[in-house]
C-alpha cells in the first residue's frame, strides 16, 4: 500500500478513536445542563455515562473476534455508522429514557470500532520505525483526546446546548465512513465458521456486562454490600464459564494460546493498573478543581490542558524514536516512572492550592503517558500472530475499559468514604473533600507501583538480532590430487534455506 494511503488510513483510524475518547469525557461537563433540560434524577444521571461504558467495555472482546472472523474492515465500517447514528438519536433525545438508550448503542458502536482498529494498524505499519511511530500518532489521539473532550464539552454547551456534544460526531463519522471505504485495506476474515462460538460470546459478553455493572453501582451500594458481592461472584462464574468453554470448543471465540505471550498477558495486566490509578487523574482532578478551587466546566478543560500537550508533544515527537533506540521496555518504564511521580505530587494537594505551583509540574510530569501508552501498545500486539490481531486489538481496549471501570469506582468511592469521615470529625467542606482526593492519589500511586514492577519483571526486553560478520574467504587452494565431487551438506542447506 502507498505511503499517503496508509497515512491517510491512520487518520481515519485516529480520527475514530478520537470520537470514543470525546464520548466518554464529553458529556462529564455537560451533566448538569442534561439533568437540568431531560429532568433526570440524580442516580438516573449517572447511567449517561455507565450505559456507554458498560456497553463498551463488555463488547470489545466479541467485536474483536468477529473482526477477525468477517473482516476487519467491515467491522470498522458497521461500529462507526452505528456510533454515528447513535449520536444522532442522543442529540435529539427528549426524554432520559431516549438518552440512556443512544449512549448505550453509542458504546455497541464505538466497541466495534475500536476493537478492530489497532489490529488493522499493525498490519498496515510492518516496518519497525513506521509502525511506533502510526502506534504514537494513536496513542496519543486517545490520551490527549480526553482533556480535549472536557474543554470542548464545556465550550459547547456554555456557548450553544448540551446536544451539539452529540451533534458534532455527525460530521466527523461520515467522513471517516466515507474515507475509511476507500483508504483502509479489504480483508475477507477468517470466516464464522473458524470461530463461530456463540455459547462462549454469550459468557463473555453477560460476564463483562454483569461485572462492569457491579464496579459502576459500587458508590451507590457499597464495595462490600450484598448487591456488589453477589454481581461480582455471578461475573466470575460467568468468566470462569467461558475460559473452560474456550478450552474444550472446537472454534473458540478466544483462543486461550493468545494469554500463552508473556508480552500480551503481560502488557494487558500493566495496562489495567496504570489505567486505574491515571483515570483518577482526569476524573478527580477535575473535581478538585471545581468543588474545591471554584474552578467552572471551561476552565477546568483549560486547567487540564497542558497535560494533553505534553502528552502530545512526546506521543509524536519523542517517543517513537526512543521505541527504535532503546526498546518498548525501558521507555515503558520511564514513562511508568514519570507517572508514579504525577499521582505522588497529587497526595500533597493542599486546600489553598496555586495553579502554577502545585498543579502544573504535575500536568507537565503528564509526558509520562505520552511515553508509556505507545509502547505498551506496541509491547501490547508484539506476541499476537497477525490472525489474532483484532482479537489482541479488543483484549488490549477490553483491559482498557475495566481499568477505568474499576479506577473510577474504587477511587471515587474512597474518596468520598474518607470525605465523609473528615467531615463528620468535623473538617470543613473543601479540608474534607480534598483529604479524600488525597487518599485516591495515594491508592493510585500504589497501582502505579504494581504497574511498574509487573513491567519490570514480566516484560522482557527484545534482544535484537545482530548481524553475523561475513566470512573471509579462503585463498585458492592449488589442486594437487584431483579430489572426487562433495555433495552439499544437507545441514548446511537447510540452514541456508532457513536463514
Amino acid at each position: 500500500m502507498h505511503a499517503q494511503t496508509r497515512s491517510l488510513a491512520l487518520t481515519v483510524l485516529a480520527s475514530a478513536m478520537l470520537m470514543t475518547v470525546l464520548d466518554g469525557s464529553i458529556v462529564t461537563v455537560a451533566m448538569p445542563a442534561i439533568q437540568a433540560d431531560l429532568g433526570f434524577t440524580p442516580a438516573g444521571l449517572s447511567w449517561v455515562v455507565n450505559a456507554y461504558l458498560i456497553a463498551f467495555g463488555s463488547l470489545l472482546l466479541l467485536a474483536g473476534r468477529l473482526g477477525d472472523l468477517i473482516g476487519r474492515k467491515r467491522m470498522f465500517l458497521a461500529g462507526t455508522a452505528v456510533f454515528t447514528a447513535a449520536s444522532l438519536l442522543a442529540a435529539v433525545a427528549g426524554s432520559p429514557a431516549v438518552l440512556i438508550a443512544a449512549r448505550f448503542l453509542q458504546g455497541a458502536g464505538s466497541a466495534m470500532s475500536s476493537a478492530v482498529s489497532l489490529g488493522i494498524l499493525v498490519t498496515l505499519f510492518t516496518e519497525p520505525r513506521e509502525r511506533a511511530r502510526a502506534i504514537a500518532v494513536f496513542s496519543f489521539t486517545g490520551a490527549a483526546g480526553a482533556s480535549v473532550g472536557q474543554v470542548l464539552g464545556g465550550l459547547l454547551t456554555d456557548a450553544l446546548s448540551w446536544n451539539w456534544i452529540f451533534f458534532i460526531n455527525l460530521p466527523i463519522g461520515a467522513a471517516a465512513i466515507a474515507l475509511a471505504a476507500r483508504v483502509l485495506p479489504a480483508d475477507r476474515g477468517l470466516g464464522l465458521r473458524a470461530g463461530a462460538d456463540a455459547l462462549g460470546a454469550l459468557l463473555v459478553t453477560a460476564g463483562l456486562m454483569t461485572g462492569i455493572y457491579a464496579v459502576v453501582r459500587i458508590e451507590e451500594h457499597g464495595a462490600a454490600s450484598a448487591h456488589t458481592l453477589g454481581l461480582g461472584a455471578l461475573a466470575l462464574a460467568l468468566l470462569a464459564g467461558f475460559l473452560v468453554r474456550q478450552r474444550r470448543a472446537a472454534t473458540p471465540l478466544m483462543p486461550l494460546r493468545i494469554l500463552r505471550s508473556r508480552a500480551v498477558a503481560g502488557a494487558n495486566l500493566v495496562q489495567l493498573l496504570m489505567v486505574a490509578a491515571l483515570f483518577s487523574f482526569q476524573v478527580l482532578v477535575a473535581l478538585y478543581l471545581q468543588k474545591v478551587q471554584g474552578y467552572g466546566a471551561t476552565a477546568t478543560g483549560l486547567a487540564m490542558l497542558p497535560a494533553a500537550l505534553v502528552i502530545g508533544a512526546v506521543s509524536l515527537g519523542v517517543s517513537a524514536r526512543l521505541v527504535t533506540r532503546f526498546g518498548e521496555r525501558a521507555v515503558l518504564l520511564t514513562g511508568l516512572g514519570l507517572l508514579v511521580g504525577v499521582l505522588g505530587l497529587l497526595t500533597r494537594l493542599p486546600v489553598h492550592a496555586s495553579y502554577a505551583v502545585d498543579l502544573l509540574p504535575v500536568m507537565l510530569l503528564a509526558a509520562g503517558f505520552g511515553l508509556a501508552l505507545p509502547a505498551l501498545t506496541s509491547l501490547g500486539m508484539s506476541g499476537a500472530d497477525e490472525a489474532d490481531a483484532g482479537l489482541a486489538s479488543g483484549l488490549f481496549n477490553t483491559t482498557q475499559q475495566i481499568g477505568m471501570a474499576l479506577g473510577v469506582a474504587v477511587l471515587t468511592t474512597l474518596a468520598a468514604a474518607r470525605t465523609e469521615a473528615l467531615g463528620a470529625a468535623g473538617a470543613g467542606a473543601a479540608e474534607a473533600l480534598t483529604g479524600g482526593y488525597r487518599l485516591a492519589f495515594a491508592v493510585g500511586t500504589g497501582l502505579l507501583l504494581a504497574a511498574l514492577a509487573v513491567a519490570a519483571t514480566v516484560l522482557r526486553a527484545k534482544t535484537p538480532a545482530r548481524p553475523q560478520a561475513p566470512k573471509t574467504p579462503e585463498a585458492p587452494r592449488t589442486p594437487q590430487t584431483p579430489e572426487a565431487p562433495q555433495a552439499p551438506r544437507p545441514a548446511e542447506a537447510e540452514a541456508v534455506t532457513a536463514a
